[in-house]
Parts: structure tokens; C-alpha cells; sequence
């Protein structure tokens, strides 16, 4: 016999598919326990607990059956009753608790539509009777826990068969959409419905809706039909944009920076990345961005952008730490709506290498003020401006530098960007060679590419980057010039990408100047630390004289490997292995190679990875670093 999948199973099956249908894609999130902690207002671990006194407090008992032995719908089932996951907390009166049971009823119902299993049958006694059986206004008895009891029966697993497409739908081929003979899965026949509409509105047609998306259940083969269809609507362009919600931020400046312009095809592309790009900005806690319902009488459809504004001040901190190199700590403080149009300005400072001397004056100290005004050539481009000081002791010198910057960044596409600006620097430096003062103008530019799916923890795409930066040391009267590229690729695979394969090559060449000792010791280049070859204190991979003083070389050439294995959701441990080379030739001469190997540990969170490696060199310097550990938020690329 062949039924609508809304009349199977169970009498209330209607009511519980309408549910699926509208909820199942985000809806039956499990609870969870409380035994969280926090860092900066984050919790780790759990979800937040809820204090809510509650009123006529009644407790209950649970047992949740199955009887099929499956742990994963069993966890699925779990995750989705309210009563198991609250069963520690008791409910508010005898009424409340039919309620909850009735309501994990439907839930439970909706669990296995999502499994594919359209045969199921719930049943749930509460103190011993069927709760459709049940007064409207229950009384158990008091003293002791009131016993409930789900049983679900779930019933064959339901297999796609024919998958018919109807109405603007006709000609696209179902298969795209499901795939005949796989598990009838109730989130995969919504999300089939909603990728046909999305479909149809990114040929331009902004009013394209469902019309019809029904499924139905054969229950002698255990099968499903399933019939979708659409109406597309007209094709139509983007109209008038209307920006409503903002209270210090120009309404002009946020239409003008979402890049939807008046007469543009209508495209839902185009508004997610508009979305993107305001969320970008910083100073909105929410975006929406709506298409009416109806065209304008010139046959295009307006759109308005729907923001509330988040705190524009702010302030925070942040620290690391390696055994190579000591603690670090930074502080920061943020305006990110200066003059009404995102500007952002930053005061930051930080202080390192805590712990590897006891000296202050040994320390590394560094503050700085940062300006962008996004917007400021249109759209597509930010000013940037910094002011930077800072005094530096690392092992290969010891420096005061004051430096100042300025530039403009060009959106060239979604992946590319380009930009250039001027530099000043004074650096008073105390090195191999002596003491010596710089004072270096600059012409730095630089494009990158950048593809990856998460810029905070990529599984897939790469980042690419080439620079070059001009200068001219106006005290020796010194041409030189630095070129620097780097690439790093991701490659994800397994279930949910649980497994990265992730790995970085970079070079570095100095060109120009009389010597080593006419271009400043900062702009040299050295290898070693957290951020490049781990094992190694930070710059320790460099050139030599004959005293073992550190000179900084003219080419480096760095490479990474690492594998990043998902243990949890929230765990994965990290093996790698870098390796380096630093020249005193302008071409790497790879008569020094270097390489430190170690596995790191990651826990996820919704800022970026907090990171803990430890690495052991496998050449080390005479008297050099024999092993690093570092601890810091971040994939280390």
C-alpha cells in the first residue's frame, strides 16, 4: 500500500513531519550538560547552564528504548528527546511534564523522519498510562519521581525512488537534487526543495518560491516518491537598496560598500558576499539583507539591508608563550566607527621573550596606531595608515626602530588583492657589525590570492602572496630591495574533512647594498620560532661569522608539512615537520638546512584553534635550542 508519508506510522504523524518540515535543519538541537569555564566571556566545552528557578518543581524518571541496537539512532534519538537531555532537571507541574512528553513525541517522530524511517511508531506512558489517555489536568503523586517511558519502534529505513520535478523545475535533472535508492532522509528532501528555488532565483528570477513538495511512502517496498515544483518568476534586476537600522554609521556608506548597485542582475551570490562584506567592517552585530515581494513598477526588485550596530569600542588582550622564547603578552584598544563611516583606529602594544631574561631592559616592547578607512576610494578600496615603535633584543641584535606607513589595498576580486604604499623607517641598530643608524624610505607592494574556505582553520583551497619592497637607505646612500613569495595549500578529506593535509613553501631574496652591513639588521632574513621552523629559538637559523654571531642572510627558502587529524569535534592532533635554509648569497646556496619535527595539539574554538606544539630540532646548533614548546590561538599557517 502507498501512502502520503504525512498519514503513516503513527496518528499524529501529520503533526510531527509539519514539525521536520520546518525545523529540521536547525532546529532539534540536543542540550547539554553544564560544566563549562570561561576565558573573555568564552565558554569551553559546554553550553551555557540555565539558572531559571523552576516553578512547582516536579521530578521524573526516563527510560528511552529502541530495541534495535543501532548506537548512532540511538544517540540521534537522545539527542533529539528533551526529556533525556533535561532529565536531571525537573519540570514545572504535573501539566508541564505531559506537555515535554508529548512535545519528545513529536520530536522523537521528526528524529526518525530524519532517518529515513517513515514506519516508526513512539509510544510514551507517563506513571504508568498512555499520555493520550491522560486528564487534561494530570495529578501524580507526590514523593517520588514520576516514571516515563518512550518506546520507539523505528521501524524499516525508507530508500528514494522516484523523484519527479514539476512546474519552472521541468527539464533540470532530479538527480542533482536526489538521488534515487539512497535513505529517503526528511532534511534531504527539504534541502531538495530549497536548492530548486535557489536555483531558479540565481538565473535572476528574485520571486521563484515552492509550489509543491510532497513525499510519499510505499510501505510494502519501503520506498519514497517525492515530487518538487517551483514557479521561477520574471527575471529582474536589483533595484533601489534601502538601509534601515543604523544609528551612528552613514546609511549611504553602507548601501554604496554593499556593492549592490541600482540595475544590477538580481544574483543571491551577490548578496551573500554583500552580507559578508559589511559583516567584514566590524561595526554590525547583525546583517539581513532582504528582497521585497513584489517587483517595482520600473520591473526590478528592491532590496533592503536590515543592520543593528554592535559596540564600536573595544578593548582585549592576548598572550603566547614558547619555551624558546618566553611569554608574550599584548593589549589593544579599538574605535571601529570613528567618523560614521567604519573607520577603525587601534592602539596596541605588547611586551615578549618574558622569562627568557630577567632583565626589562632585555625585553621586547612594541606599541603602535593603526588607521583604515575602508570605502575610501570607493568601494572596492581601504586607506591604511600606522604609526609603530618599538624596541627589539633578540639574539642576532639589538634595535630601537620608528616607523611610519601608509597605503591603499585594492579589492581586484573576490580572491585577489593588491596593494602598495609608502614607508619611513629610523632604526638606531646594534649588531655583528657595530652600531649603526638607518634611516630607510620604502615603496612596499604585494598581491595575494587567497581561496581558503575558513581564513581561521582552511580545509580546502590555498593562500599565495608575492611582495616586493623597494628601498632606499638615505644615510649610506643604499639601494636594496627585498622579494618574498609564499604559497600554502589545504586538502581536506574524510567525513567532514576530519583529515587536513596542509603545507607552506616560502622564499626570500635581498638584492642590492655594499654589504650585509649597509642594509639594517630588521631586514635581513632569518628562520626559526613558532611561526617557521619550530625546534628552533626565534631567528636562531642564520649565517654566521666567525665568533657565532648571528649576521642575517640575503635568501631563505622554508617549508612545512602538516597533517591535522580531527581526534573530536573539538580535538585533533597536529604532526609536522619544518624545514629551512638562510643564505648569506642572494642565491640559496642549501649549504645549512635545518629541520625541527613535532606534533601539536588543537582545540577548537569559534576564534580559531588554541594551539600547543612541541618541536625538537633535528640538526641543532652547537649549544642551541634542544627542544621548543608554544602555546598560542591559531593554526601556525
Amino acid at each position: 500500500m502507498r501512502l502520503p508519508i504525512m498519514s503513516v506510522a503513527y496518528r499524529r504523524a501529520g503533526a510531527a513531519f509539519a514539525v521536520t518540515v520546518l525545523t529540521a535543519c536547525g532546529a532539534l538541537l540536543p542540550a547539554t550538560d553544564a560544566h563549562a569555564f570561561k576565558i573573555f566571556g568564552m565558554r569551553f566545552f559546554e553550553g551555557e547552564e540555565d539558572t531559571t528557578p523552576v516553578v512547582d518543581p516536579v521530578e521524573y524518571s526516563l527510560t528511552l528504548s529502541e530495541g534495535t541496537g543501532d548506537d548512532e539512532l540511538r544517540e540521534t534519538l537522545e539527542n533529539s528527546s528533551r526529556l533525556f537531555q533535561d532529565k536531571d532537571r525537573p519540570v514545572s507541574g504535573d501539566l508541564g511534564l505531559v506537555i515535554r512528553a508529548r512535545d519528545d513525541r513529536d520530536r522523537l517522530l521528526a528524529a526518525l523522519y530524519e532517518q529515513a524511517r517513515y514506519g516508526g511508531i513512539v509510544e510514551v506512558r507517563v506513571n504508568g498510562r498512555d499520555i493520550d489517555t491522560l486528564p487534561p489536568d494530570p495529578d501524580f503523586p507526590d514523593g517520588a519521581p514520576v516514571p516515563v517511558e518512550i518506546t520507539v519502534t523505528p521501524g524499516p529505513v525508507f530508500n528514494l525512488d522516484d523523484v519527479v520535478l514539476k512546474g519552472d523545475a521541468v527539464g533540470r535533472r532530479p538527480e542533482e537534487y536526489l538521488k534515487t535508492g539512497e535513505p529517503a532522509k526528511s532534511t534531504l528532501i527539504i534541502k531538495a526543495g530549497e536548492k530548486v528555488v535557489e536555483d531558479l532565483k540565481e538565473e535572476g528570477r528574485p520571486l521563484a518560491r515552492l509550489t509543491e513538495r510532497t513525499a510519499v511512502a510505499d510501505h510494502a517496498t519501503d520506498e519514497v516518491d517525492v515530487t518538487i515544483a517551483a514557479e521561477g518568476g520574471p527575471i529582474a534586476p536589483v533595484g533601489a537598496v534601502t538601509v534601515v537600522g543604523t544609528r551612528t554609521v552613514d546609511p549611504l556608506f553602507v548601501a554604496d560598500y554593499s556593492r549592490l548597485n541600482n540595475g544590477q542582475p538580481y544574483s543571491p551570490e551577490d548578496l551573500r558576499k554583500a552580507s559578508e562584506r559589511l559583516r567584514q567592517l566590524g561595526v554590525f552585530s547583525s546583517i539581513t539583507i532582504k528582497e521585497d515581494d513584489r517587483l517595482a513598477p520600473d520591473g526590478s526588485i528592491p532590496m533592503t539591508i536590515e543592520v543593528s550596530e554592535g559596540k564600536h569600542r573595544y578593548f582585549g588582550a592576548g598572550a603566547q608563550y614558547s619555551t624558546t622564547d618566553g611569554f608574550g603578552i599584548q593589549g589593544y584598544w579599538g574605535h571601529r566607527n570613528l567618523f560614521g563611516r567604519a573607520e577603525s583606529l587601534r592602539l596596541e602594544g605588547s611586551v615578549s621573550r618574558i622569562g627568557e631574561t630577567t632583565d626589562v631592559g632585555d625585553l621586547d616592547y612594541s606599541a603602535g596606531l593603526l588607521f583604515t578607512k575602508p570605502g575610501a576610494f570607493g568601494p572596492t578600496t581601504a586607506f591604511n595608515a600606522s604609526l609603530k615603535a618599538q624596541l627589539l633584543d633578540p639574539d642576532a641584535y639589538k634595535a630601537t626602530i620608528f616607523t611610519g606607513a601608509a597605503g591603499v589595498t585594492l579589492e581586484l576580486s573576490d580572491f585577489d588583492t593588491l596593494s602598495a604604499g609608502g614607508e619611513v623607517q629610523w632604526a638606531d641598530v646594534e649588531d655583528a657589525f657595530g652600531n649603526n643608524e638607518y634611516l630607510t624610505a620604502s615603496i612596499p607592494i604585494e598581491y595575494v590570492r587567497d581561496t581558503r574556505d575558513n581564513k581561521l582553520n582552511a580545509t580546502e583551497g590555498y593562500r599565495a602572496s608575492i611582495n616586493a619592497k623597494p628601498s632606499y637607505e638615505i644615510n649610506g646612500e643604499t639601494f636594496f630591495s627585498s622579494f618574498e613569495g609564499s604559497a600554502a595549500v589545504y586538502y581536506g578529506f574524510g567525513e567532514e574533512d576530519r583529515f587536513v593535509l596542509a603545507g607552506r613553501l616560502g622564499a626570500g631574496v635581498l638584492v642590492g647594498g655594499s654589504g650585509l652591513a649597509s642594509i639594517p639588521a630588521n631586514r635581513r632574513f632569518y628562520l626559526g620560532g613558532g611561526g617557521t621552523v619550530r625546534g628552533y629559538s626565534y631567528q636562531e637559523i642564520s649565517p654566521r661569522n666567525d665568533d657565532n654571531d648571528i649576521l642575517g642572510g640575503r635568501s631563505y627558502v622554508s617549508a612545512t608539512v602538516e597533517a591535522r587529524i580531527g581526534i573530536t569535534e573539538k580535538i585533533g592532533l597536529v604532526p609536522f615537520v619544518d624545514i629551512g635554509t638562510v643564505s648569506a648569497k642572494t642565491a640559496p646556496d642549501f649549504s645549512d638546512i635545518r629541520a625541527g619535527a613535532g606534533l601539536g595539539l588543537r582545540y577548537n574554538t569559534p576564534f580559531g584553534p588554541i594551539r600547543l606544539d612541541v618541536a625538537l630540532p633535528l640538526n641543532a646548533y652547537p649549544g642551541g635550542t634542544r627542544y621548543g614548546i608554544y602555546a598560542g590561538i591559531g593554526q601556525s599557517f
